[in-house]
């Protein structure tokens, strides 16, 4: 075989893998192009505080996170997503009971971004994890990894899904701060109903801005992280815990 003939060839094989490789490469495109992280700015970090004391037995929280999203339930809470769950904690010397909403705590140290195999786990560069959908193949190694039950793999066909908020039966989801909301300038839904029509118990805001109520109290007020032993730094803090 002639140098020209050898060149043809390897050049065809080339060209054949590279058509195989086309659909992944096109992903790795697109992730590497995401639309929402051209609105996130490192000068900010957005973050949750949540006053136990005022967190009742309401559910407005919950209710407004999956109607905003577009999460419904079919009947079979083993496998429903929850973007946002109430959690009822006891104190068994005491007696002494608490309720409070637990979602992505939206770590600075995220183990769902360590284990993820495609990078379809990601942290915004204001602090907000998202999953992208383009890229995620449903292995749940992000589910196994998080120690506060936040992601939820979906085993239901999506339907009435909105613009905002993309989904899709075999990808993995979690509560996204409405960043959709937040690039908007506004409140996550949950927030925008607990100061509505719940105990006004959540504040929201960015973290990085000392002028904001979020920074002004999380500097005055004790606050603490669930699971703070595992050091991840999460943007959604707590405060009247036990």
């Amino acid at each position: 075989m002639n140098g020209s003939r050898r060149q043809v060839l390897g050049l065809g094989a080339c060209l054949a893998a590279a058509a195989a490789l086309a659909p992944g490469l096109r992903l790795i495109e697109l992730a590497q192009a995401r639309s929402p992280e051209e609105a996130a700015s490192k000068l900010q970090r957005w973050g949750l505080l949540i006053d136990t004391a005022k967190c009742g037995e309401c559910d407005d929280c919950v209710t407004a996170c999956h109607e905003e999203n577009g999460v419904k339930g079919h009947g079979r809470p083993a496998t429903d997503s929850q973007w946002i769950r109430k959690v009822n904690l006891k104190d068994k010397r005491t007696g002494f009971a608490q309720t409070l909403p637990v979602m992505c705590q939206h770590c600075e140290e995220a183990p769902c971004i360590d284990v993820c195999p495609t990078g379809a786990s990601m942290r915004r560069a204001d602090g907000i994890v998202l999953v992208d959908k383009h890229i995620c193949i449903g292995c749940r190694y992000c589910v196994m990894a998080c120690p506060f039950g936040a992601r939820q793999f979906v085993h239901e066909k999506t339907t009435g899904q909105k613009a905002d908020v993309p989904r899709g039966q075999g990808t993995v989801e979690a509560c996204t701060l409405c960043v959709h909301r937040v690039d908007r300038g506004e409140q996550p839904a949950c927030v925008s109903a607990c100061q509505r029509d719940g105990g006004k118990a959540m504040t929201f805001g960015d973290l990085k801005d000392p002028d904001s109520a979020i920074a002004r109290r999380l500097k005055s007020e004790r606050s603490t992280a669930l699971r703070a032993d595992l050091a991840l730094d999460p943007g959604v803090r707590y405060q009247g815990l036990s």
